[in-house]
């Protein structure tokens, strides 16, 4: 990252302020590291999930690698090597070339050529959550001390922004436990009486066999009648709490949440619309990077737009899902420019060739920009 002093520490207050307003743990992770690479100009970054010992890696979120050599790599690092020294030593690590030190293991077959290396661990109340790595200074022989300094800041504000996805994760949770249970002690009680109350009408039933027959046939019926609606509510219920939890965590819900929080630096409550079968289309992948999107696209409209309104539109079609952000605020300088400076705009470029889709930013004659952002999706 180029520029003085004052732009770096613009750029770090920016970058917490990104990752702060995120309540999606898996997609603030993935917002850290982005913005970490950014931060430093790196090439290539990732950040390494501990297991609950804190032994080993349990999760690896690469910036900068693209699939087909992810996939030619292989099987993800479990923390071996440099990676493995911050595990260690949670204490930031900064290196002009990482195939010198004496930990290093070397890099598997296809892997991408490394030498810089900029690492600091995330704390989330004291433990070590996770690690930063940053590799391969491209604009410059090696990171700076300013450069592990902006890291470690933004590692700072990262292990906030973790803990309070992690508290918003543990409230829906709560809140579904709570309302299963709700609903469970409902079902139960109308089973049990329906249940009592079919078991009564059959054993009358019974006497009624010899000296009328057809009395006893027309109370079974309506005791299997019965039996049939009450096995229909169970399966309803049942039906509802799937559907109750999978909305909860569905992408209809997630950017929902990510604009709802985005009333605080926005200033207004974005207007969200949405058309097609998105959470039954839109697999876990495509939705983190739909849902960073959207954050990071908001974000740029509350810092450089100026804009009273803003519209979030997202649909899933046969074959893609298409995302178009507008809003009414002083648009690019130019058809050329974005107020999506920089490394912003670069992030949702990137994001939409990462699964082969488009991006681009319009300005409105009258004042304000349309921003498009499609990735195909398949037609299975």
């Amino acid at each position: 990252m180029s520029g003085t002093e004052p732009d770096r520490s613009q750029q770090l207050l920016e970058a917490v302020v990104a990752i702060g307003s995120g309540l999606d743990l898996r997609a603030t992770l993935r917002r850290i590291v982005e913005l970490a690479t950014d931060l430093v100009d790196a090439r290539y970054g990732a950040l390494g999930v501990l297991d609950p010992a804190g032994e080993r890696l349990a999760e690896f979120l690469t910036v900068g690698i693209d699939d087909e050599v992810r996939h030619r790599i292989g099987h993800l690092p479990e923390g071996h090597g440099i990676l493995g020294v911050l595990i260690l030593d949670a204490r930031p690590l900064r290196l002009p070339d990482l195939t010198r030190h004496p930990e290093s293991a070397g890099f598997p077959p296809n892997h991408p050529p490394m030498t810089s290396f900029l690492g600091a661990p995330i704390l989330v109340r004291g433990r070590v959550f996770g690690n930063l790595y940053l590799t391969e200074k491209t604009t410059g022989p090696e990171f700076t001390s300013a450069d592990e300094q902006l890291v470690v800041g933004l590692a700072i504000a990262a292990g906030t922004a973790i803990e309070n996805a992690r508290l918003h994760e543990q409230v829906t949770d709560l809140a579904l436990a709570e309302d299963r249970q709700r609903i469970a002690r409902d079902l139960h009680d109308t089973v049990i009486q329906r249940l009592f109350a079919t078991g009564l009408s059959l054993q009358g039933a019974a006497p009624l066999l010899e000296r009328d027959p057809a009395a006893a046939a027309e109370r079974i019926d309506r005791a299997v009648t019965e039996l049939d609606e009450t096995v229909r509510a169970i399966r309803t219920t049942i039906f509802a709490l799937e559907e109750r939890e999978r909305a909860n965590r569905g992408l209809r819900s997630r950017v929902l949440a990510v604009c709802e929080s985005a009333y605080e630096t926005l200033g207004f409550a974005p207007r969200v619309t949405f058309d097609g079968v998105l959470d039954a289309r839109v697999m876990d992948e495509v939705s983190d990077d739909v849902v960073a999107t959207v954050q990071e696209a908001l974000s740029n409209v509350a810092r450089h737009a100026r804009a009273r309104s803003a519209t979030v539109d997202l649909r899933a079609t046969e074959c893609s899902v298409d995302l178009t952000i507008v809003d009414d605020g002083i648009g690019p300088e130019s058809a050329g420019a974005s107020p999506l400076h920089g490394h912003g705009l670069r992030n949702l470029e990137d994001r939409a060739r990462r699964h082969g889709g488009t991006f681009s930013l319009r300005r409105h004659d009258g004042g304000g920009a349309s921003l498009f952002w499609s990735i195909p999706i398949g037609t299975g």
